[in-house]
């Protein structure tokens, strides 16, 4: 079927009007009218083709994705029509190695991204959130609590869950010190999060300017990492730190404020790392990586989201403001999150 969206149509042209074709729901699909949907910084890098000449276009980005079941399949039975839901980074996987059956399909080296992705099953590329509709199994597809302002929730199928993972496979507990380093769309939703679960968290910058905004999300001490003595004053103290800077920069100072076996989690892509063994070993503490979350994790994150009334802080756009919203991103002028009206499109 005939879908209105934006897109891309290589690397340099801008975010645009086009049509893409959706797939009739199949017997396990669901099919959804996208009302938000968020952009994420990695929506930036794949439409221009930033990361190592992966891009395929044409493209429709957007992983970010709220909306309501307005079809289902002729064997689906997990969702109704009219029931809000979202869908993530990924919309399918092969379902039978070790990843998927821990659930953990994030990282089955088969996973179909909503975008920018081939799709096996239904031939041509896959197309993100940009757009009125999309099709999905409904095995990929989440419930989002009704209790939550429904166009903050958009950003929790990203943001919300790249943070969250770690946090709980950590084992985040009430009373734990918590760092998170960067203090953006990834950074305030970790601050929200972890404080939610009773850590004392603190957040991690260079800009002393952003202590009072912490403070509102839920942070409990703002550390300036560019000063040597408050960093000497935290040393050897956190039980978990999450990096969300994606950006390369110096990890060794805060190694150092770990405890010891306490980890170091990084949630952006970031090379070259130099790390000084001596701040590893002295007290056997650990590097480790984090991406997304599997899609039972995904719906407990939610879950939690709507106990604790935890959404995104976003700023709404029309979809002909896409362009400026990406320029806007790249010199950080969001609090936090952008997300598209998907309304707009038909404007």
């Amino acid at each position: 079927m005939k879908s209105v969206a934006y897109g891309v149509q290589n690397a340099t042209s801008p975010v645009a009007p086009m049509s893409i074709d959706r797939r009739e729901p199949g017997h396990h699909d669901v099919l959804i009218d996208i009302l938000y949907c968020g952009i994420c910084h990695s929506d930036i890098h794949q439409a221009r083709n930033e990361w190592g000449g992966s891009s395929l276009y044409p493209m429709v980005p957007g992983h970010e994705i709220v909306g309501r079941v307005s079809r289902i399949g002729s064997h689906a039975t997990k969702f109704k029509v009219g029931q809000l839901v979202g869908v993530g980074c990924m919309v399918d996987s092969c379902r039978h190695c070790e990843a998927c059956h821990d659930g953990v399909e994030q990282y089955c080296d088969d996973s179909v991204f909503t975008y920018n992705a081939k799709d096996p099953k239904h031939g041509g590329l896959t197309f993100g959130g940009y757009a009125e509709r999309i099709t999905v199994d409904e095995n990929y597809v989440v419930n989002v609590p009704e209790n939550l302002d429904t166009k903050a929730v958009a950003p929790l199928l990203c943001a919300g869950i790249t943070l969250y993972s770690p946090l709980k496979h950590w084992n985040v507990q009430p009373g734990q010190k918590v760092g998170i380093i960067g203090l953006g769309g990834l950074g305030h939703m970790g601050v929200k999060l972890a404080a939610a679960m009773g850590a004392k968290v603190v957040m991690i910058t260079t800009s002393a300017s952003k202590a009072v905004d912490a403070e509102r999300l839920g942070a409990s001490e703002v550390l300036i990492s560019k000063n040597p003595d408050d960093m000497a004053k935290h040393a050897a103290s956190f039980d978990l730190i999450i990096d969300t800077v994606p950006v390369a920069h110096d990890l060794n100072p805060y190694i150092a404020l770990l405890k010891r076996d306490k980890t170091l989690v990084l949630v952006g892509p970031l090379d070259p790392l130099e790390m000084h063994g001596a701040n590893l070993i002295t007290k056997r503490r650990h590097v480790a990586g984090s991406m997304i979350g599997g899609i039972a994790e995904t719906q407990e994150m939610l879950d939690f989201c709507g106990k604790h009334n935890i959404v995104s802080d976003v700023e709404m756009i029309d979809a002909q403001y896409i362009n400026d919203a990406y320029e806007r991103m790249l010199k950080s002028d969001v609090k936090y999150r952008f997300v598209v009206d998907i309304a707009s499109l038909k404007q």
